[in-house]
Parts: C-alpha cells; sequence; structure tokens
C-alpha cells in the first residue's frame, strides 16, 4: 500500500572523499563517490540500486542511514530533512530506517548469543520491560524462520543463511518502516539466497516494509524489486520500473549488464550474440568529461565526450541519462 508522499525522498545527493597527500596531509583532490542522484522510494514497495562494484551504491545507502554525511544534497524521510533533525528526532529516526548488511558473520557480534544480538536494541531503546524481552526474542525468530532454541546458539554455531535470519530478525526489532538491504543475500548460496528473498517478500507484506535494495545480481533485484536505478560511477545511468527497465533497457550499459546475466535455455544462450564491454572502469577520482560511460560506450558520439547527459525520461516512467536514446517531453 503507498501514500501520496514518498517515505525515501534522495534529491541531488552528492558524496565526496578527499584525497590527501604528505606530511601535513594536505588535499590534493577529491574522490566524487556519488554524483547527483536523485530518487524516491514510495512507502511499501522495494527500490533497488544496482551496478558494478564501486559505482557508489553502497554510498548511497550508508548517507542514507546517516552513516557518513553528504557533500551536498538533501535526504528526507517522511517528508522530514534528515540533516535537519534534532538529537530526539534522529534518534527516533534512526530506529524507524534499520540495516541488513551483506556478510551476516561480521555483521553479528561473535561474543554475543543470538538471544542477546535481537535483545540489545530492545533494552537500549526500552522498548520492552525485561520481563517481556525473551517472549519478544523467541517472536521475532519465529517470524524469521528460526526456533526459539536459536537464542542460546552463538554465530559460529549456525549457518550463513540461519546468520542473515538473526540479522533479519534484530532489524525487525526496532519496529522499523524502511530496511536498507546492503548486498544482503549476496553472500550466501543461491538456494539459501531464494529462502531469505521469499522472507524479506512476505515480512514485507505482513509488516508493510520498505526496502532500499543494494544489490549486483540483477535477477535478485528483478525478482525482489518494483522500481530499480542503474548506477555507473556515482551516477544514475537509468531507472524505471523493474519489468519495463529489463524488457527493454535503453542505456548502453544497462543493456551491458543485462547481457552478462547466464540465460538458463541453452538455445538460447548458444544464438544470441554478445558485445562485452571494452576498457575499465575510470576511476572516481579523476571522471572522464561528458557521460561517464563514454570510454566504454559502443554507441558514443563527439557530444557524449563532451555533455554530460541528463537523466531524461524516454518514455513514461522510464527515465535514461544517454544522448542517443532520445527524450520523451513529458505530456503537459
Amino acid at each position: 500500500m503507498t501514500t501520496t508522499r514518498p517515505l525515501l525522498e534522495v534529491n541531488d545527493l552528492h558524496v565526496g572523499f578527499p584525497i590527501r597527500k604528505g606530511f601535513f596531509q594536505r588535499t590534493v583532490g577529491e574522490v566524487r563517490a556519488v554524483s547527483g542522484v536523485s530518487f524516491s522510494v514510495p512507502r511499501g514497495t522495494s527500490f533497488g540500486l544496482v551496478g558494478e562494484s564501486g559505482c557508489g551504491k553502497t554510498t548511497v545507502a550508508r548517507a542514507v542511514l546517516q552513516l557518513l554525511e553528504p557533500t551536498s544534497g538533501v535526504i528526507r524521510f517522511d517528508g522530514e530533512d534528515v540533516a535537519k533533525m534534532d538529537a530526539v528526532a534522529l534518534s527516533r529516526f534512526r530506529g524507524r530506517v534499520q540495516a541488513v548488511f551483506q556478510d551476516p558473520f561480521s555483521s553479528l557480534n561473535p561474543r554475543m548469543s543470538t538471544g542477546r544480538i535481537i535483545s540489545e536494541p530492545l533494552r537500549v531503546h526500552r522498548l520492552k520491560p525485561e520481563s517481556e524481552i525473551k517472549a519478544e526474542v523467541a517472536r521475532l525468530l519465529d517470524i524469521c524462520g528460526l526456533p526459539a532454541r536459536f537464542a542460546d546458539l552463538y554465530p559460529h554455531e549456525m549457518s550463513g543463511g540461519q546468520r542473515q535470519r538473526v540479522g533479519i530478525a534484530r532489524a525487525l526489532a526496532m519496529n522499523p518502516e524502511l530496511i536498507v538491504c546492503d548486498e544482503a543475500v549476496s553472500a550466501l548460496d543461491v538456494s539459501i539466497q531464494a529462502q531469505i528473498i521469499n522472507l524479506l517478500e512476505g515480512l514485507q507484506k505482513e509488516l508493510g516494509l520498505t526496502y532500499l535494495f543494494i544489490g549486483h545480481d540483477l535477477s535478485v533485484v528483478r525478482h525482489i524489486c518494483d522500481q530499480v536505478a542503474v548506477m555507473y560511477l556515482g551516477r544514475i545511468a537509468e531507472t524505471a520500473p523493474s519489468d519495463p527497465l529489463f524488457a527493454s533497457p535503453k542505456h548502453p550499459y544497462t543493456q551491458a549488464l543485462i547481457d552478462a546475466v547466464p540465460n538458463p535455455d541453452p538455445d538460447y544462450e548458444a544464438g544470441r550474440e554478445i558485445v562485452p564491454l571494452e576498457g575499465e572502469v575510470p576511476s572516481p577520482a579523476n571522471p572522464p568529461s561528458g557521460c561517464f560511460f563514454h570510454p566504454r560506450c559502443p554507441r558514443a558520439t563527439d557530444r557524449c565526450r563532451r555533455e554530460v547527459p541528463r537523466l531524461d525520461p524516454v518514455e513514461p516512467g522510464h527515465m535514461a541519462a544517454c544522448w542517443e536514446t532520445g527524450t520523451l517531453v513529458p505530456a503537459g
């Protein structure tokens, strides 16, 4: 169920990291990790950020979680500017927004039992009296598909999928509205990935959760996300609802990512022609002029090398930052 106002809005987000050298650590440059990213996530939906490693998607997630300070731009949660929140509002925000991380082993304290891991936010934020915490831990384990006896186990005594379920249960302890899933299934076996994805989808329907899903596995993102944005070198190259994006990609980078995914049909796989991308991803400390993708793009023109393309609509609800795709002027 969605509302008129998006739960999360990111407008013109920029995140840079200074490059320092010498004894006095003088700033000599900047790594532009995120450059002008904008998107919104309606309540109760799943929004996916995809792209190669180093494209800036995790940096966007960390900025949303307020784990790092953006260089510029605005992040609004439920209509409120996160940067302008006072200590009380920020504490409330951190309860309403939780994260599930990539590595379920390193994200859990190896010296704490599962019961302590899940109950810690309940105690810190005083959400439950001590007499009710054990029952609440058992309830959270149950909705994540684990029996109550797992409260006595330590992370090293569980499998990767079980540890990730514990991470999800810990996130749910705060009764959040938005969960940032940062490569939440990429460290798991394929069969376990399917179980965790089904769990996330079931929890979304049951609890009305909203997801910001960070990933590089296109098949996973396509399955779980309603809207997808493809990032390249800190910018959004294309964004659209999931099915139209994968059925008819407009940006050559999106097409290259989709082409790189193997197809289970051997006849289809044998008959298709794949044009692999040439070259390497440029350094975010020294990005190319114009379109960041032009050094690797088979359709690049002189205009692509000179001018930065805008993220414009090419079809209703479908936007791409590409001079060669053509733009569709919105009606009205």
